[in-house]
């Protein structure tokens, strides 16, 4: 791959965004390889936790805007692949190491995995308002289940980025760490999902999903629903095995 390093260690896979000198903004040929690691992730079944981070100074400043002017028309620059969608169609559980600038598209990547930590220089901004658009990768709607209408109006207002204190204020991130502890603790936090049931963990995404659209009634129907389907697996069964005779278990994803 040209813009992308993939590395499986273990049960977990590190994808770091690799076009340093752009500051990984994202092109159509990186969106392209974007998706096709998703696809292989989701195809793997030894990778059970996900770490996406980035090369140099930026985790993602968003889309390269030297590209947008290739699409011929304005239809099918919304109707072109996505790197935001193809991070959410990752099953399983994503962790973003923010090592620098999130901005634009990059923070709707950011936004789109299931945990984020930050190193302390990160920075976080929905700067397309300063050059005439919005975001267009759920922008909005992450950003207000993340951090609350006003503070989510603020930055898609103005334009004007966040420091990473600010963001573990708001509930952007859950952890800000040195820069050098970055990778460590995104692995420590990996090493401990990929320890528990692959399958649990999946349905366990799922329902997270589902309970920002559902009614609180469907949301606990649905979880129930979930809790029985990782009830039958070998692994639950294994889990009682464990649990009874004082050993950890040995989940197999089954």
């Amino acid at each position: 791959m040209e813009f992308l390093e993939y590395v499986v260690a273990g049960h977990v896979a590190t994808l770091t965004l690799a076009r340093p000198a752009k500051l990984n903004a994202v092109s159509p040929e990186m969106t392209d390889e974007i998706r096709a690691t998703a696809g292989q992730i989701n195809n793997d079944d030894d990778v059970r936790v996900i770490i996406l981070t980035g090369q140099g100074k930026a985790f993602c400043a968003g889309s390269d805007i030297e590209e947008l002017t290739s699409y011929p028309t304005a239809w099918k620059f919304r109707d072109r692949p996505d790197y935001c969608d193809a991070i959410r169609g990752i099953r399983k559980p994503v962790i973003a190491a923010i090592n620098g600038y999130a901005f634009g598209g990059g923070l709707e990547m950011a936004m789109s995995c299931d945990i984020r930590i930050a190193a302390t220089p990160a920075q976080f901004g929905a700067p397309e308002i300063t050059l005439g658009w919005i975001g267009g990768g759920g922008m909005s709607a992450f950003l207000t289940h993340s951090i609350g209408p006003s503070n989510a109006a603020l930055m898609l207002y103005t334009g004007e980025p966040i420091d990473s204190a600010t963001a573990l204020r708001w509930g952007l991130v859950s952890h800000v760490v040195e820069p050098d502890a970055l990778l460590e603790r995104a692995n420590g936090i990996a090493a401990t999902i990929a320890k528990r049931a692959p399958i649990a963990a999946q349905t366990g995404k799922l329902n997270l999903r589902a309970a920002h659209s559902m009614t609180l009634e469907n949301s606990i129907q649905y979880e129930r629903d979930l809790q029985t389907v990782t009830f039958a697996t070998a692994d639950a069964q294994e889990g009682i095995a464990a649990f009874k005779e004082k050993r950890q278990p040995n989940f197999e994803g089954r």
